[in-house]
């Protein structure tokens, strides 16, 4: 059965024990018209992404920098290949300090969702890890 047709019978039922006669047509009509104006406010207040090619593959990193001032979180992504005595800087990406926080949320919250299908996040020591020093570049 229509998942339109179920959720207005269902009202159809709650609002009769309530004493309210309405025709199942007219619920029908204006609870499928009130999904379809809700489908349309949620695709216009979404922001269309566009992905490129090149972007959308996507760049293997095995190191993050973070740092920050008082304005601004800079996170730089690099790829660190054993042998080689320099390590390329794969991307860079600057957040205001909201932005950061709010990434900080979303991962955690994608990190207790893989978990949970998965299986769980060892590391080599669940202790905080020491923070990289001496590494130098050009900024």
């Amino acid at each position: 059965m229509n998942v339109y047709v179920c959720t207005c019978h269902l009202l159809l039922l709650i609002l009769h024990r309530i004493g309210y006669q309405l025709s199942y047509r007219i619920l029908f009509a204006n609870f499928k018209q009130f999904l379809l104006n809700m489908e349309n406010q949620k695709d216009e207040n979404q922001s269309q992404i566009e992905f490129k090619e090149d972007i959308a593959q996507g760049d293997y990193a095995n190191l993050a920098i973070i740092t920050h001032s008082s304005s601004e979180f800079i996170l730089d992504f690099i790829r660190v290949m054993p042998g080689l005595p320099k390590a390329s800087l794969k991307s860079r990406i600057i957040l205001a300090p909201e932005h950061a926080k709010r990434l900080l949320r979303i991962l955690e919250d994608n990190i207790r969702k893989y978990e949970h299908s998965y299986t769980k996040i060892r590391l080599e020591s669940d202790e905080d890890i020491a923070p990289i020093v001496n590494i130098k570049g050009d900024a």
